[in-house]
């Protein structure tokens, strides 16, 4: 069964990423995010599809799409977008509060708002203290689960510790840095990796792709 206790958290942060995107201009929506390929409003659509989807319907689109999760997302993406980002941002404040999405527990939804709301939170120049314990509770999921991000395969033989809090986990080469910042490596966005220090950056970085 999903985690029902996760779901006030979820809304709240789609309630706070709704409001940090209130004044962005219209140009800066192309930018991309820190989510390899997509712009700062093909996130925002994403996140919006996401808190539309039932089982039922995720099930539909994915068939749909030839079981294909990519081109299912793409579609999802292409339909949120479609009339601009006034249009998606106030379908994100229409659907914050919703409860359904694709099969899954709710710290995965979780997870995602607070990773993608990073996504395009920082290439516009905007940050969010997250809550701690909402921190340490998407870590909690990410170190243990490989579902579509692989972030339990990537940290594997490596131990992330945070310095901002008392987390940590793993055993081999260390990874220390900021726990968000963990969390982001976690899901393979490489662009935090300058934020994080210790003898096993080189092998995470290798994980995400990037040389350093």
């Amino acid at each position: 069964m999903p985690d029902a206790s996760a779901w006030p958290e979820i809304h709240r942060e789609r309630a706070a990423l709704a409001d940090d995107l209130a004044g962005v201009p219209e140009a800066a929506w192309s930018t991309p995010s820190l989510c390899r390929g997509w712009t700062v409003h093909e996130v925002l659509g994403h996140v919006v599809a996401t808190a539309k989807l039932t089982p039922v319907t995720f099930l539909g689109r994915l068939a749909g799409s030839g079981f294909r999760f990519g081109a299912m997302a793409a579609k999802n993406v292409a339909r949120e977008t479609a009339d601009g980002p006034e249009a998606t941002l106030a379908q994100l404040r229409a659907c914050a509060n919703a409860t359904t999405g694709p099969p899954g527990p709710a710290d995965s939804w979780l997870g995602e708002i607070v990773v993608h709301g990073t996504d395009i939170r920082r290439p516009l120049g905007l940050e969010r203290a997250f809550p701690t314990a909402t921190l340490v509770e998407v870590a909690e999921f990410y170190r243990r689960s490989n579902l579509l991000i692989g972030a339990k395969k990537r940290i594997a033989g490596l131990t992330l510790r945070a310095s901002d809090t008392d987390w940590s986990t793993g055993s081999g080469p260390e990874v220390r840095g900021p726990l968000l910042a963990l969390i982001l490596a976690m899901t393979g966005r490489g662009a935090v990796l300058e934020e994080l220090a210790g003898p096993g950056v080189d092998e995470l970085s290798a994980r995400c792709g990037v040389h350093v």
